[in-house]
């Protein structure tokens, strides 16, 4: 009996959504998972080349097309490699087999008897002539996929375990069109969207003239219900009304964000949906001493690097749309509901945009251009967004509270554990919980979806990583899921994991000095898992690690560990830092378990990544608030500068396992648990309140 199919094949598993010959000496793989900078789409080539046994240079990936590619949801979660993969490879295997088979009825001789080599068929070591192209035609890809197609061993793989070049580099890096905002249609116009402030609010005025007066050239205006438009073919012409109509367009019930609402602290008097997870309360056990500790994060900004683009087209009936969403089956669930087609109308074609971890605007600016292709039959519309709209207008990740309560054995350690959480969704992408901005702004807006969170089963939203990995007899996790927020929240990288491995792993420190134990030591303590006992010791290997180093000297050192989602990669981190009146990362040592490791630069650049953003977010990033949004650049919203990345060292161990495991988001928690551990040894003074400002450094000094 065939092994149940990997999750992806499952739900499609005709083997023709995922490979195919399509000339001689080519093969093209598909994908549902869409490349975001994080260079998946080499690793899907590395994998699918060893399984066909085929040269990495015949391959070309596919990705992102709900023409072609398999609807595989949404490209996040670290799920890429781990799920996405794992079904391409399956896939390959289905289809090696098929071509084998084949190739045995033509040759009159065994399946045994032949192997592939670079696409050939060989026969007892010999060439017999045939290959996948002589062969496609009699071989029928439209056909279910079994599971029964042997994966090669891990030995036995070639590509998998290298680190190949990345494919979509050099057109990056030397200027070619690379991107989504590099794309020229025939007859495109250019379009900026006057921004609806938020659900409800209404058109007052619109100056026309004055708009006209700063566009300095030709402009149109598109109107549907509270959503307005202007269009031109000279994109100059186009940005300069835009900038204008902000002045000149006025709006009635505007309901627009206050400073006190950007606190986390705000959170907890706003109405909620309770949500319980694990074992019973312990309630105030009389034997067991209690530690009690609260940590909180701001709201944060995707802070994408190229502001949102879309391009569409509305011809002959049919609805074609290029973004560069993280999902394009339920981007085109979303379009057909808000523009009342039929899905089989509307094709999406993912490309490539500048990079983002999460829900940023590019869902939206592809929804833009769709509004206004259908007023605008046959005219293909390009909306680009400005700065200052991508910062105020895209989906924030919602600020957190997060509560720890632990009873505590006579040696100090925790026998019972209670992670209590206070945060919006952070499940609003399009299909999955949340409307597009767009759609609001219309004559008949949808409804607001009912309060949610991603489910559990999915990892979390506001609860991932919630739940310690160490060995405490009793956890569980209480989640105050607030319905009402001053801004729209959703996804960002981690989700809620990074604030909750913060509260976590700051706390099992805390509890490590309390029981006057070293911190390495008090963590292998209560952990039998055999992969977190490994990157823990490991990094501390890596970092010369000294037990008992004096604290409050200015410097310091922190380590913190986080498996992602509990079932994805794990990782373990230390850093070194100074604080004076502001915080400089010295050092950064990183040991990461990801399991069967495709493309080993490409996990390190990840895990790089990782650690560069989360201390962005631990020591620079809050979105701040003042009648609205505002942080709307770079200097209102100041990120990590590139003078200010620290040294970092990063090893993988366990690279062999059979199963990869995610690790785009894994570094991120152990990151700023990790920082705020070292702060905390720096000062002498713990501080559970992010970002970590200089305001909060000399609060923290004079209350100690």
């Amino acid at each position: 009996m065939n092994a149940p199919l990997p999750g992806p094949l499952n739900d499609n598993p005709n083997l023709n959504r995922w490979v195919a010959f399509p000339s001689p000496g080519k093969v093209t793989v598909l994908t549902g998972r869409v490349e975001l900078g994080q260079g998946v789409l080499t690793a899907m080539a590395q994998i699918a080349a060893d399984e066909l046994d085929i040269a990495i240079e015949r391959v070309t990936v596919r990705s992102g097309d709900t023409e072609k590619a398999p609807n595989e949801g949404y490209t996040a979660g670290s799920q890429s490699i781990q799920f996405g993969g794992i079904a391409i490879r399956q896939a390959c295997a289905d289809v090696r087999t098929l071509f084998l088979e084949q190739a045995a009825k033509v040759l009159g001789c065994k399946v045994d008897d032949l192997s592939i080599r670079d696409g050939r068929i060989h026969r007892n070591g010999t060439s017999t002539g045939q290959d996948y192209w002589t062969l496609s035609g009699a071989v029928d890809l439209t056909v279910k996929a079994t599971g029964g197609g042997a994966r090669k061993r891990v030995a036995d793989l070639k590509s998998v375990g290298t680190s190949n070049a990345r494919f979509d580099l050099p057109g990056k890096i030397f200027g070619e069109s690379a991107f989504i905002h590099d794309m020229q249609i025939d007859g495109m116009v250019h379009a900026r969207v006057v921004r609806q402030p938020n659900r409800g609010a209404t058109i007052g005025a619109i100056d026309e003239n004055a708009i006209r007066r700063a566009a300095k050239g030709p402009i149109e205006f598109v109107r549907n219900g509270n959503f307005l438009a202007i269009l031109g073919a000279d994109e100059t012409a186009v940005e300069a009304a835009g900038v204008a109509a902000v002045n000149h367009v006025t709006w009635r019930n505007i309901e627009a964000p206050t400073p006190t609402q950007q606190e986390a602290n705000w959170l907890l008097q706003r109405p909620v949906v309770e949500r319980v997870f694990g074992a019973p309360d312990a309630g105030n056990a009389q034997s067991k001493e209690r530690y009690e500790a609260t940590y909180t994060r701001g709201y944060l900004a995707h802070a994408s690097i190229s502001p949102s683009c879309g391009l569409a087209i509305y011809r002959d009936s049919k609805l074609t749309v290029w973004t560069h969403c993280q999902g394009v089956y339920p981007l085109r669930a979303a379009l057909a509901k808000t523009l009342k087609l039929e899905p089989s109308s509307i094709v999406v074609h993912h490309v490539q945009g500048s990079g983002c971890y999460g829900h940023n605007g590019a869902d939206d600016a592809a929804a833009d251009a769709a509004i206004i292709a259908m007023q605008k039959p046959g005219q293909a519309i390009r909306v680009r967004w400005r700065r200052e709209e991508e910062f105020i207008y895209e989906p924030k990740t919602p600020a957190m509270v997060v509560k720890v309560r632990a009873l505590l054995d006579d040696a100090g350690k925790p026998v019972d554990w209670t992670q209590e959480i206070w945060s919006p969704t952070h499940n609003q992408r399009p299909g999955a919980g949340g409307n597009l901005l767009g759609a609001i702004a219309l004559p008949d807006p949808p409804p607001e979806p009912p309060p949610n969170d991603v489910p559990e089963a999915n990892g979390g939203g506001a609860t991932r990583n919630a739940e310690p990995l160490y060995d405490i007899p009793a956890k569980r996790i209480l989640h105050h899921l607030v319905t009402e927020a001053p801004v729209r929240t959703s996804a960002l990288r981690g989700l809620g994991a990074m604030p909750n491995v913060f509260a976590l792993e700051c706390c099992i420190d805390e509890l490590a000095e309390r029981a006057g134990q070293d911190p390495v030591q008090y963590r292998l303590s209560i952990t039998g898992d055999v992969r977190a006992r490994a990157v823990i010791e490991k990094v501390a290997a890596m970092a010369k690690w000294q037990a008992g180093a004096p604290g409050g000297t200015g410097t310091g050192r922190g380590i913190a560990f986080a498996r992602y989602k509990n079932r994805a990669a794990y990782s373990s981190v230390v850093v070194e830092l100074s604080v004076d009146e502001e915080i400089r990362l010295h050092r950064v040592w990183c040991a990461t378990d990801a399991g069967l490791v495709i493309n080993p630069d490409g996990v390190i650049n990840q895990l790089e990544g990782g650690i560069i953003q989360s201390a962005s977010w631990v020591l620079k990033e809050q979105v701040r608030f003042d009648n609205g949004v505002a942080s709307f650049d770079w200097e209102t919203y100041p990120v990590l500068k590139f003078s200010e990345v620290p040294e970092i060292e990063i090893e993988l161990i366990n690279t062999k396992d059979e199963v990869p495991l995610g690790v785009g988001e894994v570094t991120a928690g152990p990151t700023a648990a990790a920082i705020g551990n070292a702060v905390s040894h720096a000062l002498g003074a713990r501080i559970r309140d992010l970002p970590l400002t200089r305001e909060r450094i000399m609060a923290a000094l004079l209350k100690e």
